[in-house]
C-alpha cells in the first residue's frame, strides 16, 4: 500500500472565508465541452439540406392549368374541393419544395393573383403546379 499521503488522508477538505465552496454543477461545467466556433453546427445542417429546383412547365400543361382554373372559376360559388400542388420558395435558400395542399377555394383573387381557401391560407397562382378538382 501507498505510504506517501497516510499522514494526510484522515484530515478534512480546507475551507477559505473567501472562496465558498463550489457546487458539483458549477464544478462540472468547468469540464464541459467548449464550442469554439458557435453556429457551425446550425451552418452545416443548412448546407446539407435539400431543396428542389422550380420546373418548367410545358405549353400543354400550361394550357391544362388554365384550362382546370377556368372550370375552378365556374365552380366557385360551392366552394370546391380541390386538390393543388404548388412551388413553395425556401426562405433561406437557393431552391424550394413541391407541396400539395387539399382545401376548398373560396375566391381567386386576380388583383393579388391567388386562390384563398376557405380557412385563409392563399397560394400564388404563378406558383402552381397542378390543379385537381375533387368530388364532393
Amino acid at each position: 500500500m501507498d505510504e506517501r499521503y497516510y499522514n494526510i488522508k484522515h484530515l478534512s477538505r480546507p475551507q477559505y472565508d473567501d472562496f465558498p465552496p463550489m457546487s458539483a454543477h458549477d464544478r462540472a461545467a468547468q469540464f464541459s465541452p467548449f464550442a469554439a466556433l458557435t453556429g457551425y453546427d446550425e451552418a452545416v445542417s443548412e448546407t446539407a439540406r435539400l431543396t428542389d429546383s422550380r420546373r418548367e412547365l410545358t405549353e400543354d400543361e400550361t394550357d391544362e392549368l388554365n384550362a382546370m382554373l377556368g372550370r375552378l372559376k365556374e365552380k366557385l360559388p360551392y366552394c370546391p374541393d380541390v386538390t393543388v400542388t404548388y412551388f413553395l420558395p425556401d426562405a433561406r435558400k437557393e431552391g424550394g419544395s413541391y407541396v400539395t395542399r387539399r382545401g376548398e377555394v373560396r375566391i381567386i383573387d386576380s388583383y393579388e393573383g391567388t386562390l384563398v381557401f376557405t380557412d385563409g391560407e392563399r397560394i400564388p397562382i404563378a406558383e402552381l403546379y397542378k390543379v385537381s378538382l375533387d368530388k364532393k
